[in-house]
């Protein structure tokens, strides 16, 4: 475009908006799956053991924390994305779009078994409260995937700008 002061590739910001889009979307629909699966054990679980209801809120608590991840990841990619600052390639834009599918079905992922394990665990709780530390310790792993999409999407995105010698 004659006049315009926007260096890089045109197409570019579209990308790495997409990128910003997908780890929020994709996280926040792994936190609120987690939320209502776990959310459901919970209840069905406080109706009969309405004392364990605290304790049993673990799952939830974990799963919400699922969409922070896509938070993070959402303002660092938005952020790195000012082609009128400094030319934004290409080569950028696919590094924020793989930063943030890397985090958003990290995060999906981590909310479906935070969600069903969740679920299960705070049931079996009820019947046997023995079980609540083995349903911690899995919850943790899961959780664990969610941390690893976090980690790769937070060292891709950190590639953008390293396409060519400014």
């Amino acid at each position: 475009m004659a006049g315009s002061t926007f260096s890089g590739d045109e197409t570019a910001p579209f990308f790495g908006f997409l990128g910003a889009a997908a780890a929020l979307i994709f996280s926040c629909m792994g936190a609120a799956y987690g939320t209502a699966k776990s959310g459901v054990g919970v209840a069905s679980m406080g109706v009969m053991r309405p004392e364990l209801v605290m304790k049993s809120i673990v799952p939830v608590v974990m799963a919400g924390v699922l969409g922070i991840y896509g938070l993070i990841i959402a303002v660092i990619i938005s952020t790195g994305i000012n082609p009128k600052a400094k030319p934004y390639y290409l080569f950028d834009g696919y590094a924020h779009l793989s930063s943030g599918l890397a985090c958003g079905l990290a995060g999906l992922a981590a909310g479906m078994a935070i969600g069903i394990v969740g679920d299960a665990g705070v049931r079996a709780n009820a019947q046997q409260p023995k079980l609540f530390v083995g349903m911690i310790l899995i919850l943790i792993f899961a959780e664990a995937l969610a941390l690893y999409g976090l980690i790769v999407g937070i060292i891709l995105s950190s590639r953008a700008g390293q396409s060519r010698a400014d």
